[in-house]
């Protein structure tokens, strides 16, 4: 399989939003727009949609949906341990590891739906959509928990606020007592998923200065091992304890060692941290995936 081409679109579409805000009249105060529109309406959307749109067997899925909280779980706990790891902690800022964590535990659905069709049709779409089903809500709420405590915020509120969290707990309820959106109405909320996806990964690109990654190389690095290196490598481990199929095993690797989700940079910036930082790490992250897939998959066989 061609990772490098299946991951070009999310990298291009950075580039196209950095270029265009470093090189045109579209400067960084229609983007901060751009962030808004996307944060409180187009990626809730999206998130509603594909978590509604498949029917989660809780019962026959119950190994995977297991696996995939305690994979989701390792990975929030190694994020979270950062800043107390002897040698480390001494090169991390909290600031910054409030709003970087969440780049070593959350993932970009659209790659991970498009590798699942590839490797095992329908089946496999079925399978990371359970996972995506229970691990966004799990995602979200350790993703705003460190910039909520860093802040000093009240965590009920600022989760019950959170546009991401309503929409993936909405849905998930919805999913649960069968509904589904209409047919007449499915079009017009597909391209509105489509926009989101666009409109964030440009938006991440217009927000991203490459010189940021050099105030914060060692807790860079760190995220980025978590999300490409020790997750797969987890994953494996998991896979095994839990007796997964030899599918269910692999759509759980390779949604071990997807790239970190496109709207890490949406939430740190809406958030009021640094935006520039975490959009490089979405960037740096959304390359390292052509390595780390390789890999996940290479550990399977």
């Amino acid at each position: 399989m061609n990772y490098a081409q299946l991951l070009l679109p999310d990298f291009s579409l950075i580039l196209c939003g950095y270029l265009v805000c470093r090189f045109t009249a579209l400067r960084r105060p229609l983007w901060e727009h751009v962030e808004t529109l996307v944060y409180f309406f187009l990626f809730p959307v999206l998130l509603f949609q594909s978590i509604v749109k498949s029917p989660l067997d809780v019962h026959a899925a119950s190994l995977l949906m297991g696996a995939g909280w305690t994979l989701g779980l390792s990975g929030i706990a190694m994020a979270y341990a950062l800043p107390h790891v002897p040698v480390l902690k001494r090169w991390i800022d909290g600031r910054d590891h409030a709003s970087s964590a969440q780049v070593a535990f959350r993932f970009n659905s659209f790659v991970g739906l498009a590798l699942a069709n590839r490797l095992a049709g329908p089946q496999g779409v079925q399978l990371i959509a359970v996972l995506i089903g229970v691990c966004v809500p799990l995602f979200n709420v350790a993703a705003v928990w460190p910039m909520v405590r860093h802040a000093r915020r009240n965590l009920a509120r600022e989760l019950l606020r959170n546009p991401l969290i309503i929409a993936t707990a909405s849905a998930l309820v919805a999913n649960l007592l069968g509904f589904s959106i209409p047919p007449w109405l499915e079009p017009s909320v597909t391209r509105i998923g489509a926009a989101s996806l666009a409109l964030g990964l440009m938006a991440a690109g217009a927000g991203m200065q490459l010189g940021a990654l050099n105030r914060a190389k060692a807790l860079g690095v760190a995220v980025l091992a978590i999300r490409h290196l020790m997750l797969p490598l987890v994953a494996m481990v998991i896979a095994r304890l839990f007796g997964l199929s030899a599918v269910e095993a692999t759509i759980l690797l390779v949604f071990s060692a997807l790239p970190t989700s496109s709207s890490c940079y949406v939430l740190a910036t809406r958030m009021g941290y640094d935006g520039a930082y975490v959009a490089g790490l979405v960037t740096v992250s959304t390359v390292l995936a052509m390595v780390s897939l390789p890999m996940a998959l290479g550990l399977l066989r």
